[in-house]
């Protein structure tokens, strides 16, 4: 029975966490497009989105992860069996890359609340794809296990990456469009 509490509150956790992680970046891009606003505007929503930033990392984004880690640990240590298969070793290393991408997100929130963050609204929407694809990859590996169809996932994960792309340069291109439309620089 605690097994399939873990595994609830486990997947309760990784929802709440990628909905976080989704929405953070998000807000990002709309804080640096604030960028381009006139006063009062621009300080308007500068300070809208990074009240907004803050909260949605502190209070839903980095306890989802915490619950998210802390369920997986404590899985793992009702089965430890699964240690042993190469497909949780690949998931795990995806998910350290999604911790790592996490802190990072933290680190954007400090750097704009600062005003020294020097990425763009179109990287950061490019950034903004890079869970999409970890959570791809790592819910692919929790249903498939052992049975993993590398060579399916490997073309679908690139299709994945090279759809977000086509549609990144697509939106770029159709909001430039539209600001020359408008005769804005």
């Amino acid at each position: 029975m605690a097994y399939s509490w873990f595994k609830a509150l486990h997947i309760i956790g990784v929802v709440v966490w990628f909905a976080g992680l989704f929405y953070l970046v998000r807000l990002f891009i709309y804080h640096v497009e604030a960028q381009t606003q006139p006063e009062p505007a621009q300080s308007i929503l500068k300070a809208q989105y990074g009240l907004m930033e803050k909260r949605l990392y502190n209070i839903i984004t980095t306890p989802g992860m915490v619950l998210t880690v802390a369920m997986a640990v404590g899985l793992l240590i009702l089965e430890r069996s699964l240690l042993r298969d190469w497909w949780l070793h690949l998931k795990l290393t995806l998910v350290v890359l999604l911790l790592a991408y996490h802190f990072y997100c933290g680190r954007l929130l400090h750097q704009l609340e600062k005003g020294t963050c020097t990425w763009t609204s179109g990287q950061l929407r490019a950034f903004n794809e890079a869970p999409t694809v970890l959570l791809f990859v790592i819910v692919l590996l929790a249903v498939f296990k052992n049975n993993f169809p590398l060579g399916v996932t490997t073309w679908a994960v690139v299709g994945l990456v090279l759809a977000m792309a086509a549609a990144i340069q697509l939106y770029a291109r159709k909001r430039r469009l539209e600001r020359e439309m408008a005769g804005q620089p």
